[in-house]
């Protein structure tokens, strides 16, 4: 008898009709002698509404309170599920999570799973149960709910399939796996039939949607295999593994782009040690994330142009830390928020000499300026003109053969 753990996204629950087609997935498992446990979201728009809410209570609201209220939005939805179930002739109940407990580490709004408890759960699944427990959210060792950042049901899916020592670990959401880029930015984008964890994380880091970060790099450290499905067509999906078999010698993967970024340059800062940490620290401080950086030291070597990225959510706080900040003086500040990042991602750059000029050379084929450029053994990145994206997308896809 395999266990399953089956996790469903905010639209895959998103209406009452969703939701008891999730229900003839669940049983489909079922039907096949598994021991299955479900993840659920909650209800697309349910937690954006609870968020907003929240804003018109105060600017500042309550960091824990904030996970209080916003994880109430996946009880709602694993008691329907679970109601569904009973009433299709199955045994099932809704779980949250301080009745395992999950328990969690760090703070509010972004805290990881750091262990679960599974003694009532195994006994619930040898009885014939089907348990459908609430994603995203756990519970502090001073008995606080938290939550584990947007999509976190991902990493809720992920950790009970480590702790239970399950047999797959399958997330269903509303695409039908991983393509080599966004087909909403490109018609000809492919689907992905197996990719590495560290090519996902890249992909997820670098602007696809499909899964968190935070729940690759936890199916990465544990070796867990994960399977991304349609919950809406019969397909098959894309698995994220670590196993080198049935693989192509495919060099690059995948490519992704960001949508919300924002360039920041600062003009003649005085060249010494330690300036880039004093202006970077404030932002640190205020959690707001640094990516592409590039300094450019003048020719006597007294003064240097620092630019980087942040997202543009950030833009006016991050100008007011610059401005206040009395640890360094500038000639000039300025920002720019019509850019985006067009990432190549694949393990096969590594050994394959010649990628960079490649990317460099197809973009520039079509008249596309490179502002900033970082990489990483596995990936590429550049920032352009947001008004290029979509034609940078189809010219390295073509470029790496990925049509």
């Amino acid at each position: 008898m395999k266990t399953i753990v089956l996790k469903f996204g905010g639209t895959s629950v998103g209406t009452i009709d969703r939701i008891k087609k999730v229900c003839k997935i669940i049983a489909f498992y079922k039907k096949k002698k598994n021991k299955v446990v479900v993840v659920s979201s909650a209800m697309s728009g349910v937690t954006n509404e609870l968020v907003n809410k929240s804003k018109l209570i105060s600017s500042n609201f309550d960091r824990a309170e904030y996970d209080v209220l916003v994880s109430t939005g996946e009880q709602a939805s694993c008691a329907l599920i679970a109601g569904r179930l009973k009433h299709n002739g199955f045994k099932s109940r809704s779980w949250t999570s301080w009745q395992l407990p999950i328990l969690t580490d760090g703070p509010h709004s972004s805290a990881r799973i750091g262990s679960i408890g599974i003694k009532e759960l195994n006994r619930y699944l040898k009885s014939g149960g089907i348990p459908i427990i609430t994603g995203f959210q756990g519970v502090s060792k001073d008995l606080r709910i938290t939550t584990i950042g947007r999509s976190g049901s991902d990493a809720t899916a992920i950790m009970l399939a480590k702790f239970i020592k399950a047999d797959e670990c399958i997330i269903y959401t509303d695409v039908d796996g991983v393509y080599t880029t966004d087909p909403r930015q490109y018609k000809k984008a492919k689907k992905i039939k197996k990719i590495f964890y560290d090519e996902m994380l890249e992909m997820a880091s670098l602007g696809s949607k499909v899964m968190q970060p935070t729940s690759v790099q936890d199916a990465k450290l544990n070796k867990i295999d994960v399977k991304v499905k349609s919950s809406f067509v019969s397909k098959s999906g894309t698995l994220i593994t670590n196993s080198k078999k049935a693989f192509s010698d495919q060099i690059i993967t995948g490519i992704s782009s960001t949508k919300n970024d924002a360039k920041i340059t600062i003009v003649g800062v005085k060249d010494r040690p330690g300036v880039a940490a004093s202006i970077f620290k404030p932002l640190s401080k205020n959690l707001i994330n640094v990516d592409m950086v590039v300094q450019n030291i003048s020719l006597d070597g007294r003064e240097t142009d620092l630019t980087f990225t942040i997202k543009a959510d950030d833009l006016k706080k991050t100008e007011k830390l610059i401005k206040q900040n009395k640890k360094i003086s500038f000639k000039k500040l300025s920002f720019d928020k019509g850019v985006s990042k067009v990432s190549i991602i694949g393990v096969g750059m590594i050994t394959t000499p010649g990628i960079t000029y490649r990317m460099f050379q197809a973009l520039a084929s079509k008249k596309i300026n490179i502002l900033v450029i970082s990489t990483s053994e596995i990936k590429i990145s550049v920032l352009v003109s947001v008004k290029h994206v979509k034609r940078a997308i189809a010219a390295l896809h073509k470029e790496f053969k990925l049509d």
